[in-house]
């Protein structure tokens, strides 16, 4: 099975300009999480996505490389029947013409 998540928003400390230490703004997660399923061992996608959330709020990162491998490390230990992982941080709003962001995709 894969779960997928788009467009998973909030607002958020992160960022290393003196501006995004001070004031939130908002963050795009992306995933695409498989798994091996069994009729009692399935994910439940709102419990992931609330993870997440509260992971990147809490953490408050300077480097979305930071903040990718750390919720990679998180999302595996309370997931261990996760088999691939695909996930994406995107600032949309940090760039007045572009959307940046990191992913990475990671197979286990």
């Amino acid at each position: 099975m894969t779960i997928h998540i788009e467009d998973l928003h909030f607002d958020a400390i992160i960022g290393l300009l003196d501006f995004e230490r001070e004031h939130t703004q908002r963050v795009t997660i992306d995933l695409n999480l498989n798994y091996d399923y069994t009729t009692n061992d399935f994910i439940d996608y709102a419990d992931l996505c609330t993870l997440i959330e509260e992971k990147i709020k809490q953490a408050r990162y300077e480097l979305l490389e930071e903040a990718l491998l750390e919720l990679e490390t998180l999302i595996l230990s309370s997931y261990p029947q996760t088999r691939k992982l695909y996930l994406k941080i995107s600032k949309p709003d940090i760039l007045s013409n572009a959307t940046v962001g990191l992913s990475q995709e990671w197979h286990y």
